[in-house]
């Protein structure tokens, strides 16, 4: 069914990529998968699981142990919400793509995961634009079988409609984009990848835990809000968390101050470095350098 899809999807592809339904989901129509897309999942999948032993937060692999996830089909959004439900109380509702904001938190803030139900081209293996089917449910889906991580996107949630009205959603964005799609932990005596961002990238999930390049630095709140990111290649710096309870922490919280706060301070390009920084690991930048040539 997708071979016949826009290059772009959802969001990104206008007026175009608009579903009729107000909070844009749309049917997964899962039994229209073609062969050739289950074949994509496939790849993807049995890369990632031979690669992830050792490299994922054991979060992350309960959860997917516990799922219907597996190597030879693209999952059954109506089969994984079962098992969600009854753990986490969470269920993954199909998007066609990117979403807008207010719609995305809105879905969060009710325990609903929006997961684009088209996947990538087979030319597209090692990167996408969007986010699809496999970045969103392989990535994403198995830490909300986790207790911390499913109330922490709820709040996540909750907390996005309030950052849109107080017109501070790029410093909240900051917060999910370095903890939930990029966010490495401690574990094990060594550190752990849980971002699904990471968790579905073949090369990014190398790339975090093994290159000299990236910053590895102490999750700081007020640090990560103030921290731009990489939207266009792998992370200049990740920040890691003691624990995956450190995450609790931040739903007690006020953030209205802290946006105050943090606007009223320099905003921080990736490869920053700051003298108060908890460094765990000094990258020296050399990926980028030799991107930027």
């Amino acid at each position: 069914m997708i071979a016949d899809a826009p290059t772009k999807h959802g969001l990104a592809a206008g007026e175009a990529g608009r579903p009729d339904s107000p909070d844009w989901t749309i049917p997964q129509g899962w039994e229209h998968y073609s062969a050739e897309e289950h074949a994509i999942w496939r790849t993807l999948y049995e890369r990632q699981m031979r690669m992830l032993p050792g490299r994922v937060c054991q979060a992350f692999e309960a959860g997917m142990k516990a799922l219907p996830i597996a190597h030879d089909q693209i999952p059954d959004f109506r089969r994984l919400s079962d098992v969600l439900m009854k753990h986490t109380g969470w269920q993954v509702v199909a998007v066609p793509g990117l979403v807008p904001d207010d719609v995305f938190f809105e879905h969060l803030a009710n325990r609903r995961f929006p997961a684009g139900q088209f996947i990538r081209r087979a030319d597209q293996l090692d990167y996408l634009e969007e986010p699809d089917v496999f970045h969103d449910v392989f990535g994403h889906v198995p830490m909300l079988m986790h207790p911390v991580m499913a109330d922490f996107i709820q709040a996540y949630g909750e907390g996005g409609l309030r950052a849109q009205r107080l017109g501070h959603l790029e410093q909240l964005a900051r917060v999910y984009w370095y903890t939930v799609e990029f966010g490495l932990v401690e574990e094990n005596g060594g550190l752990r990848l849980y971002g699904g961002g990471i968790a579905s990238s073949y090369s990014e999930s190398l790339f975090c835990l093994d290159s000299p390049s990236p910053n590895r630095i102490r999750f700081d709140l007020e640090r990560v809000m103030r921290t731009r990111y990489r939207i266009d290649d792998f992370q200049e710096t990740y920040f890691v968390l003691r624990s995956l309870e450190d995450l609790l922490e931040l739903r007690q919280i006020d953030f209205a101050p802290l946006y105050e706060r943090t606007a009223a301070q320099p905003t921080l390009v990736p490869g920053d470095v700051l003298p108060t920084d908890v460094v765990l690991h000094r990258g020296d930048g050399s990926y980028h350098r030799a991107r930027r040539g």
